[in-house]
């Protein structure tokens, strides 16, 4: 792997990992139209490492939720910037939000294995789109929205976030965050209160699924591709920081449907150069 084609994949990964646009289908079409197999030992390993290095930008944005969380912060009630402690949301809140989609992973790890495949992901980026307009519809003509912000959320809105977050689990491409996101606004929350949340509960569920797949994937990693694997890290980190930010900020200017329409137009380019 050359470190152009690791940075390449990389600024991929740290772009699409947390907003709703599937990071899943964007790696494949990279990495096929670079001439990769993206099924390789060698990119399940590399995927993995940038992986863990967006991980690290998001953990890093909410720092001090995850301080204050952990009981390692003391709450204060001026600390409203973005990803600062400001009062209720506590660690029953994001059990609540990881456990079923870590329980759902684990008991199908094999089975959803088998489900992964480009038609999989081709169909979850035009039904995910549409499930994502649906919900923006819902939030703002059908739900009562009770929590504005993250710390407003009820354990019964983590729960059906958590619930959502499954679909995403079981269904190849569907996206993380646009299954969270979405179940938030269904489930009465803002969109931003969804989109904070789906961000935080990312850390302990994809370090948990990241450190999982590391286990079986770390023989892949040799003395040749290190360099490659550590630049990729940390263009991952810089590039999801400067997004989840980006993102958060400009939360009320870029609606959820527009991530839907995007989908539906990297669908047809899916089909064009991957399905054909």
């Amino acid at each position: 792997m050359s470190i152009i084609v690791a940075i390449i994949l990389a600024i991929v990964e740290g772009i699409t990992e947390f907003i709703p646009v599937s990071s899943t289908g964007h790696m494949i079409l990279t990495a096929r139209l670079m001439g990769y197999d993206d099924q390789s030992p060698l990119m399940n390993s590399f995927e993995i490492v940038i992986q863990l290095g967006a991980i690290l930008a998001i953990a890093w944005v909410y720092r001090y939720r995850i301080l204050n969380l952990l009981g390692l912060q003391k709450d204060s009630q001026t600390s409203r910037a973005i990803g600062k402690p400001a009062g209720k949301l506590n660690l029953i809140h994001v059990l609540l939000g990881i456990v079923p989609a870590l329980a759902v992973g684990y008991i199908f790890r094999d089975h959803i294995k088998s489900l992964f495949s480009a038609s999989t992901v081709l169909w979850a980026l035009v039904v995910g789109g549409a499930f994502m307009i649906f919900a923006e519809w819902y939030n703002k003509k059908v739900a009562r929205v009770t929590a504005e912000d993250i710390d407003q959320l009820s354990y019964t809105q983590a729960f059906l976030i958590g619930i959502f977050q499954c679909i995403s689990v079981l269904w190849p491409g569907f996206s993380r965050s646009g299954s969270t996101i979405s179940g938030g606004m269904i489930a009465g929350a803002s969109y931003k209160a969804s989109a904070d949340f789906s961000f935080l509960i990312a850390v302990p569920i994809m370090i948990a699924v990241s450190g999982y797949e590391l286990l079986d994937s770390y023989k892949d990693m040799n003395s040749d591709t290190l360099l490659a694997f550590a630049i990729g890290f940390v263009v991952s980190f810089v590039v999801a920081y400067l997004v989840v930010l980006a993102f958060l900020k400009l939360i009320q200017k870029i609606q959820l449907r527009h991530f839907a329409y995007y989908r539906f137009v990297l669908a047809a380019v899916f089909w064009i150069f991957i399905m054909n």
